[in-house]
Parts: C-alpha cells; structure tokens; sequence
C-alpha cells in the first residue's frame, strides 16, 4: 500500500490520516496476473478499479472478423477498467489482459465509493482522474480524425514512448488503427530521417 499512498500524495498533495491509511488498506486488495491472464473478459461487468504498480496491460475488443481493436494501453501507475461498465454496471464489451506479468492494487465499486466519499484525498484523486481522462480521450479523437498515420506514431513516440519498447509492433499499430505494414514503413521512414 505505500506505492497506493505515494501515487495519492503525488495526485493530490493531501496527507492522509491514520484511520484514513486504515481504510485503504482494507478496501484495496493486491492481485497478480500471469502474461496474458485476463483482469476483464467481454460479456463481463467490471467489478473492479485496477491500478497497476509493476507490468503492462492492455484493452482491447475483437471485431466479428477476429481483428482485435486496442483501445488502451496500461503500464506502472495507469488505472485499467472499463469505466462504462463499472460505473454502470453493463456488460462490457473490452477484454483486458496482461501483457507482462502484471500486479494491480484492486478496489470494488462500493468501497470506492464508500471511501470516495470518506476521504477528501480520495475526492481530489477521483476529480484529477475524470479531469485526465476526458483531456485524453479528447485528444485521442482529435489525433484519430484529424492526423495523419505517422503523426499519430509520432505523437505516442513523444508523449508515451514507453509503449513502443514495451508492446509489439503489431499491438502499436492495433492502438493507432493501421496495419503492422503501415507502421512498419512509418517506422523506417522516421528512422531515415532520424526522428
């Protein structure tokens, strides 16, 4: 749990009381995934806020073609859910898996909510989470309809270069919507040009 209060402290510059140490430590349960274990399977309800404190997950769905469709890349300190589908309790249409051996400080919904609404530090997290959230997917429809494929690759070189060393070629291209081939003459172009 110090990781949790370090990563709490580090989002929202609010000391935490003991009794509020004592209430995260009881709501929050450490779990580990092997290499493509499933923390979410299509056609479930995501139960859980998972935060990752070492490893690489990823979200994805798969198309009536087989295709899969990564919407979401996880490392170290990345929160891995589906928001729909936790806040509303419908079926979710993403897997999530690990990509790496994979651990995760888990929270349910009612005690999330619970301690949301005990713990001002909590709130603070909860309002910079949603704020970073909405700012991200905003600028990923912007990149999506608006940049071109090697734009795209640029810009995640530049603003998450982590992916690129930690997710295959292929998953990279997955998450930008192109295909291996695309990203791999994008890729060879940037190197030409020593981008």
């Amino acid at each position: 749990m110090d990781r949790f209060y370090q990563y709490l402290r580090h989002y929202t510059n609010h000391p935490l009381e003991e009794n509020e140490r004592n209430m995260l430590a009881e709501a929050f349960v450490l779990r580990r995934f092997r290499r493509k274990q499933y923390l979410l399977q299509e056609g479930d309800v995501c139960r859980h806020l998972s935060l990752i404190t070492k490893g690489a997950m990823r979200q994805y769905s798969v198309d009536e073609k087989g295709v899969e469709h990564i919407v979401q890349f996880g490392i170290e300190n990345w929160w891995m859910s589906d928001r729909e589908s936790f806040e509303l309790g419908s079926i979710s249409k993403y897997n999530i898996d690990a990509w790496e051996d994979t651990e995760v400080l888990q929270i349910g919904y009612d005690d999330w909510w619970t301690l949301r609404n005990a713990i001002p530090a909590m709130r603070i997290l909860t309002a910079e989470m949603d704020k970073r959230h909405s700012i991200a997917a905003q600028k990923r429809i912007h990149a999506a309809i608006t940049l071109t494929a090697e734009e795209r690759y640029l810009l995640m070189l530049q603003h998450q270069p982590a992916f690129v060393q930690r997710f295959p070629q292929n998953m990279i291209a997955s998450y930008l919507g192109i295909s291996p081939e695309t990203l791999s003459r994008i890729r060879k172009q940037a190197f030409l040009r020593g981008d």
